[in-house]
């Protein structure tokens, strides 16, 4: 997934036309290859089940009971993209084991979450995955270092650095306060939007998702998003972000200047140490706008928490260099594992 890992997305484009299409498109989702709970030893293709809104819950219980350290297992993160990966899911002797089925690509999972025998269950995926499709290379992608490091068999695997897809994860006192000479241009952008601007900031709620909805359908007639498919993929995902605002419960805020939302951002818990941001967007042509958005909604949303993760750059250098020059604490090294021979 992405997963929304942009540290800038500069438009978002959606028009009416568009998300009606691929709305009803998204109800009626192509036939997954795997269907619904795993029993047994086993684990049989038709346990597995699409990933729907009332699957919060369960989902939210797995994370609680086993943080992820990676900015995939969330599962606002998961619901939103759902229409581009495919997700399917099922319990597996304590385990919640997540399957990717993007269309016209291989299968995938993710590394698998719970209480239960995590080498085992990698094991059963394995099995599925090759029953399923001989071009099942990866049998997980964005596993982190620590599931690699206690749950693969070096005798069958082998475990591939993903560099485009490692998280990057701050302190939240640095994106706060933009210390020392490091910060010194971010605290120049934001110090120029605080002495140009009247400006308002606005913790979401629905009265400024639909402000934010009436934004995106102005710039996706401006980009012509329904020509680009990935970024009508990723524009998509962001009109289910907004859309399910109060079922999926994250926490988000905008800026509004002259009455008109110019920055908007979300994110949401990822463990007890870790907030994740998943979603920025700001008016490339108001100076300052990204590094105010960014500075605001780290000090008032998440001074509690130590550390935020602003997801991965994907391999764009633009956003590499994005992100970089935020002075990441480090980074959430993420691995694709493959079988030997």
């Amino acid at each position: 997934m992405v997963f929304l890992g942009h540290f800038r997305v500069e438009t978002s484009l959606f028009d009416s036309q568009s998300r009606n299409g691929l709305h009803s498109a998204g109800d009626k989702t192509a036939p997954s290859l795997f269907q619904p709970l795993c029993k047994g030893d086993a684990m049989p293709l038709d346990d597995f089940k699409p990933l729907t809104i009332e699957h919060k819950d369960t989902f939210d219980a797995f994370f609680r009971e086993d943080p992820p350290r990676i900015s995939e297992l969330t599962f606002t993160n998961l619901f939103i993209w759902r229409h581009k990966y495919r997700p399917v899911w099922c319990r597996w002797q304590d385990c919640l084991l997540v399957l990717f089925e993007p269309e016209g690509q291989a299968p995938f999972g993710l590394q698998p979450i719970g209480s239960g025998d995590k080498a085992k269950t990698l094991g059963a995926l394995e099995d599925s995955l090759i029953s399923l499709s001989s071009n099942a290379v990866n049998l997980v992608q964005r596993a982190d270092e620590v599931f690699v490091e206690r749950f693969i068999d070096p005798a069958r695997h082998t475990a591939l650095f993903d560099r485009d897809n490692s998280d990057y994860v701050y302190r939240t006192t640095d994106l706060i306060d933009l210390p020392g000479r490091r910060y010194h241009r971010k605290k120049n952008h934001l110090n120029r939007f605080l002495k140009t601007f009247a400006f308002e900031y606005r913790p979401m709620d629905m009265e400024v998702v639909e402000c934010f909805l009436d934004m995106q359908e102005t710039w996706c007639q401006m980009r012509q998003c329904s020509e680009h498919p990935d970024l009508l993929s990723e524009d998509y995902a962001v009109y289910q972000a907004l859309t399910h605002f109060e079922e999926l419960g994250y926490t988000g805020a905008g800026i509004q200047i002259e009455g008109r939302i110019e920055a908007f951002t979300l994110g949401e818990m990822l463990n007890p140490e870790t907030a994740v941001v998943h979603i920025e967007k700001a008016n490339p042509e108001i100076p300052g706008l990204y590094a105010a958005i960014n500075q605001m909604f780290c000090q008032r949303a998440w001074a509690g928490v130590p550390f935020i993760n602003r997801e991965q750059d994907m391999g764009i250098e633009s956003l590499r260099s994005a992100k970089e020059s935020y002075s990441p604490d480090h980074l959430i090294k993420k691995y694709s594992i493959r079988l030997k021979g």
